[in-house]
């Protein structure tokens, strides 16, 4: 009876608490959500298993290496541990992400019609909104948020995940499991939150402008400018130096026709082997003490209210711009001004196909959708410089 007894307390049953049970049941949620309703299956199928794994009673997954007094390493720590410290809190992996997502971005529709740039700049709006809505939250007394805190809850507006992720490691790292689950939870949900928001702001008229063909982009042109894009960052905003420094590094990469292998490479083997890795990275964080708390439901609402803020503000640019503009511009392309590529640029689309079957809209959104990408980028870079 004795050795039963003891085997049963070193199962991870008895050891087993309410917040474990908890957190194991938001692993299948996140895993409910990717496999059945598709919800960015890529990152919330690690992230969900890797919930799973981090809250089993002394799995020792998420243990550091064990050193003695004189320095001699005695357990060597477990796998989470390293996937955490070596890929996350460096930004490695956050960073190789961005690089991908550079190499599968054409900057052409940007390139063509310069003004969206207008677009993406003021869909970021949400982002500094909701850094002041965390501080009000904290001013009376609601939920209790630093300004790093408030700053990192922000980025979620720019429905950038790879950006979400780099700043919640750098300025709040506790909170970095709800921070990356909003953020890709609301990327996931763009075709529900933002054609409301669009309907609500444009008139039927407007959402029936037809914009004129784009011009051709030449070779040399996407070549240089993402040597022109560092160039300047690097010179204006060292802190966003990194997420586009490796941004540009991959779009250079796609663009120059001389490396195709290294393109094909960063678009598939590279991209999809980090995903995994920073997928269960964020999941080691999702223990019950760190993510069930209020901070958790106010960095979920908050979200929401970035990013809708974020739509509704591209809207409103290009409306505003259709009056300083010769050529008109339908103010749908607005809405895909945030960097949840190429999917807002999808839903600009297809609201634009509904109002007028012959309204193809794809292309010209994709440039304000890049455009957004390098907003955030920035945005970050701007928090990064002032709270670090």
């Amino acid at each position: 009876m004795d050795i039963l007894y003891q085997l049963w307390l070193q199962s991870g049953l008895s050891q087993l608490e309410w917040g474990h049970g908890a957190m194991i049941g938001i692993g299948c949620l996140l895993l409910y959500l990717a496999i059945v309703h598709r919800f960015e299956p890529l990152l919330l199928v690690p992230i969900g298993f890797g919930a799973l794994l981090i809250n089993i009673p002394s799995s020792g997954f998420d243990t550091p290496p064990l050193y003695d007094l004189a320095g001699s390493l005695q357990s060597p720590g477990g796998l989470m541990y390293y996937i955490y410290n070596v890929g996350i809190v460096t930004g490695v992996f956050p960073l190789i992400i961005f690089m991908g997502v550079g190499a599968l971005t054409d900057f052409g529709p940007l390139l063509a019609h310069p003004k969206t740039l207008l677009l993406g700049a003021a869909a970021q709006f949400g982002i500094f909104i909701t850094v002041l809505g965390s501080l009000a939250l904290n001013y009376f007394g609601i939920i209790e948020f630093t300004l790093r805190e408030a700053a990192a809850i922000g980025i979620i507006g720019g429905a950038d995940g790879p950006t979400a992720i780099f700043v919640a490691s750098k300025l709040a790292p506790d909170l970095l499991a709800p921070i990356a689950i909003a953020a890709y939870s609301y990327m996931a949900m763009v075709p529900i939150i933002q054609p409301p928001i669009m309907r609500a702001l444009t008139t039927a008229k407007e959402r029936q402008i037809k914009m004129v063909q784009l011009r051709e982009v030449s070779r040399r042109e996407k070549i240089i400018f993402p040597l022109l894009l560092l160039g300047l960052v690097a010179l204006l905003l060292p802190s966003a130096t990194p997420l586009l420094g490796m941004f540009c590094l991959g779009n250079l990469i796609r663009e120059c026709g001389v490396v195709e292998r290294l393109n094909q490479t960063v678009q598939n083997a590279l991209i999809n082997t980090t995903t995994i890795f920073l997928g269960i990275g964020i999941g080691s964080r999702m223990h019950a003490d760190l993510f069930l708390n209020a901070k958790t439901l106010g960095i979920l609402l908050l979200g929401a209210v970035a990013f809708s803020i974020g739509t509704a503000t591209g809207v409103l640019m290009a409306k505003l711009m259709n009056y300083f503009s010769r050529q008109p511009i339908n103010p749908l392309i607005g809405s895909a001004g945030v960097s949840a590529v190429p999917m807002a640029a999808r839903v600009s689309n297809k609201i634009g196909l509904e109002s007028n079957p012959n309204n193809f809209l794809l292309m010209h959104a994709m440039g304000p959708n890049v455009a957004g990408v390098l907003g955030s980028a920035i945005a970050a870079g701007i928090m990064l410089s002032m709270l670090s």
